[in-house]
């Protein structure tokens, strides 16, 4: 009898564990993923700039301002940022008009062939960095600056995680590519 307890026992734990295995091995593909991204915006970009934070990542597009004056401010926890957008679920090492999930940006919903009969679609986000971001988004954002052209990069941990939201698949790693217009740390 103790033997076939262990043995159950033993069953239920790897039962577990497997879940937990399986959703760090996606994390660890879309890393991998993010990585290859990283390299492919760098090899294409030299002017790109590549920030790490907290398992997050940010590349700053064409980085050729300079950072002193009004460019040297960039965005805290709390300020404010105004920005267009465009989102993407990265199921490869790219992106393209077949994955995104979401934009303001009406250059890039005409390019991807969405067509809205809401202008307003169109306007500028503005909202403030605090907690009611994702965890990637914050992260990302924090430290742009007024006029960064950037993606923002970031693993389903940082993202939904084990939810579906709209039409975004649980652990799907996320890209925003965002054009800065503002910010403000007022």
């Amino acid at each position: 009898m103790k033997t076939s307890t262990r043995i159950l026992a033993s069953a239920l734990l790897l039962a577990a564990l497997i879940p937990a295995c399986n959703k760090q091995t996606v994390y660890d593909k879309q890393a991998t993923n993010i990585e290859k991204f990283v390299e492919a915006q760098c090899k294409a970009d030299t002017n790109a700039t590549v920030t790490y934070k907290d398992g997050v990542v940010r590349i700053v597009l064409h980085d050729t301002l300079t950072r002193e004056g009004l460019l040297a401010d960039t965005l805290r926890a709390g300020g404010n940022v105004s920005f267009y957008y465009a989102g993407y679920t990265l199921t490869g090492t790219t992106v393209s008009r077949d994955n995104m999930f979401a934009t303001n940006h009406k250059e890039t919903a005409d390019n991807a062939g969405w067509r809205l009969d809401d202008t307003t679609a169109f306007n500028i986000a503005t909202l403030t960095l605090d907690d009611q971001l994702l965890d990637g988004l914050q992260r990302g954002l924090e430290g742009v600056r007024n006029q960064d052209e950037c993606y923002i990069l970031f693993s389903g941990e940082y993202g939904y995680g084990a939810h579906a939201q709209g039409t975004i698949p649980a652990r799907s790693a996320l890209v925003y590519h965002i054009w800065v217009n503002s910010i403000s740390n007022d």
